[in-house]
């Protein structure tokens, strides 16, 4: 049967819609580098949808609640973005076949706007059923040209899962390690107390493995931001926190010692800071300071004592703490804007008073002070 006539700026529309979404696919799954483009689907996507679901995890106030459900979303909004592509694509190519007027034959029935979309879907997803079908050169083209595309989405979406996951599975192993370490959550403080002495040197060797660590982990997050989404599978961790304890880290050994002990400190601390910057850029946040300081003075006056005892006595503890408190303005204020918007507390500096040691060298959580670094996310 013939369908309507051919309507021009519609078909247009129709073509349009189905161009921006190829290459916003294109620009997600496929081209490995940041996307400076502002105005994108994915996107919109995850600024929409991020601001309702945080919005409703700041009022549970149950912390492991919030938690779990934070951790649905990273996955689930990956599905419902591949949804949105695959929806999109359907309507583009059956508002083109319906603009188009393209010859179909229908059972018994002319042809209307939902039976072009009923022939888009069964051709991209490539069902086949026959009830429907295309007449004439233009619409057998058309059908053909959306059946490849549909195939090759899929395809698409095969390969794309794993190499989010296996990027996920490395962050979380060296997070994971990072337990027995620096405790749960880490801490500079027993990150040092578990390197004091003649174990003083395997924390340059540690330092070095994290340079590259953050290094992977700034590659993979620009490439694919939705990993930010993705949480740590155990209480207490997560790639935000990890990140913090090593600039803390970097930081305290830098401002402590001004000879060549303290060159791999120095250039972890460059790798991470890089990583921080550019991921609050990705995620366009404004840098803010945190709404509580992290390293109160009676805490900084034990962080020192704790790096004499593990062979870095400062010469200048008033120098240490000037530089310091320049080297946390350096990265501080990207790491709460990405605390804030990711909803991740910030680690402190030093175990609260009701830490306990548990399996593994780690930290129980109740008493802990890592959640109120993040009082303004807490509330």
């Amino acid at each position: 049967m013939m369908a309507a006539a051919m309507r021009l700026p519609e078909a247009l529309v129709a073509v349009s819609l189905i161009g921006f979404v190829l290459w916003d696919a294109f620009e997600a799954i496929v081209l490995p580098r940041r996307v400076t483009r502002r105005w994108r689907m994915a996107r919109l996507f995850y600024r929409l949808t991020w601001m309702i679901w945080s919005g409703v995890a700041r009022r549970i106030q149950t912390r492991a609640r919030r938690e779990s459900y934070l951790g649905i979303y990273g996955p689930l909004s990956l599905l419902l973005l591949l949804a949105l592509w695959a929806a999109s694509l359907v309507l583009g190519f059956g508002a083109l076949h319906w603009s188009l007027g393209t010859t179909m034959h229908t059972p018994g029935e002319p042809p209307s706007f939902g039976t072009y979309l009923y022939l888009s879907g069964t051709t991209f997803f490539t069902l086949g059923l026959g009830d429907v079908t295309p007449r004439g050169p233009l619409a057998r083209s058309l059908t053909a040209l959306e059946s490849g595309v549909g195939f090759g989405f899929l395809a698409l979406v095969i390969g794309y899962f794993p190499v989010l996951y296996q990027a996920f599975s490395r962050r979380e192993v060296s997070i994971t390690l990072l337990d027995p370490r620096a405790g749960s959550p880490p801490t500079v403080a027993e990150m040092l107390r578990r390197h004091g002495g003649d174990q003083l040197h395997h924390l340059e060797r540690f330092l070095h493995d994290w340079e590259r660590w953050t290094a992977e982990l700034m590659e993979s997050h620009l490439s694919y931001p939705v990993l930010a989404y993705f949480r740590s599978q155990h209480a207490n961790q997560s790639w935000l926190a990890a990140l913090t304890t090593i600039m803390d880290a970097s930081a305290l050994l830098i401002a402590g010692g001004r000879d060549a002990s303290a060159w791999q400190a120095r250039v972890t601390f460059a790798m991470a800071r890089h990583a921080v910057v550019d991921l609050a850029r990705v995620f366009r946040l404004t840098p803010r300071s945190p709404s509580t300081d992290r390293l109160p003075p009676a805490e900084l006056v034990r962080l020192v004592r704790l790096l004499a005892e593990a062979g870095r006595p400062a010469t200048d503890p008033d120098g240490l703490a000037r530089r310091l408190v320049d080297l946390r303005r350096t990265y501080e204020p990207y790491v709460s804007a990405l605390a804030d918007h990711l909803l991740m507390p910030l680690p402190a500096w030093t175990p609260g008073e009701g830490t306990k040691e548990v399996a593994g060298g780690g930290a129980s959580a109740p008493g802990t002070r890592a959640a109120a670094t993040m009082g303004h996310n807490d509330e």
